[in-house]
């Protein structure tokens, strides 16, 4: 189960700031977000990976560490409310600007 974590956090970090060194804003947006989901299972994995963990305590069970939990569903609004700001910002910045770049210039094709 740690290695699937840890194979899909690497997987998720990668394509992530691949995408947020792209030009374009729609692959910078969808990077960050990428980029927050990887941050999100590495807060949830260092809580303990348990299978068996209980809900609710009592004497002499494995319980589940909630505070990653918490963190974890914090991080969630938290990358949600930066995700819809960002692609607000980049709609924007899209009808001033004209083009989606980055950077603000046009592309050479010659």
């Amino acid at each position: 189960m740690e290695m699937l974590y840890a194979i899909t956090t690497g997987i998720l970090t990668a394509c992530g700031l691949y995408l947020t060194l792209r030009g374009r804003t729609f692959p910078v947006v969808v990077g960050l977000t990428l980029l927050s989901y990887a941050v999100n299972l590495f807060l949830f994995s260092m809580g303990g990976l348990t299978t068996d963990g209980a809900a609710l305590v009592n004497e002499g069970t494995n319980i589940a560490d909630p505070l990653p939990q918490a963190l974890v569903l914090t991080a969630i609004v938290i990358g949600f409310a930066m995700t819809a700001f960002v692609v607000i910002l980049a709609m924007r910045a899209r009808s001033e600007v004209g083009n989606d770049h980055v950077d603000g210039k046009k592309e050479d094709h010659e």
